[in-house]
């Protein structure tokens, strides 16, 4: 399991809502040091003390957890979108192409089943 993932994209959105680790911790009552474990992905939290933390970040779960769940792929999906909204439409248009070029060569390197 990619315990890094998850210790990243905790880190992503606690440095995203401006906490620090020391207010993430004081929030979910846990040492900065756990913390700071979670984050590296030597530590995976347990189930209540991930559900602190979603609700601490006011995240869902599919956010911290799209890397190591087949069905994560939405939320990536949706997290692309609104990363792309901030992009003159030009801008967007390049990306787009970028990524269909990505996903025909894709296709061509996929084994036949």
């Amino acid at each position: 399991m990619k315990l890094n993932s998850i210790g990243g994209h905790i880190r992503e959105y606690r440095i995203a809502k401006k906490l620090r680790q020391q207010d993430l911790a004081e929030k979910i009552n846990v040492s900065v040091n756990y913390i700071g474990m979670i984050e590296r992905g030597e530590k995976l939290p347990s189930l209540e003390t991930l559900i602190e933390i979603i609700n601490a970040l006011g995240v869902s779960a599919d956010m911290l957890l799209a890397d190591v769940v087949d069905t994560g792929y939405q939320t990536k999906e949706s997290l692309l979108s609104e990363k792309l909204e901030g992009f003159p439409l030009r801008e967007r248009e390049r990306i787009y192409a970028v990524i269909e070029t990505m996903l025909r060569y894709a296709e061509e390197e996929r084994p036949v089943e």
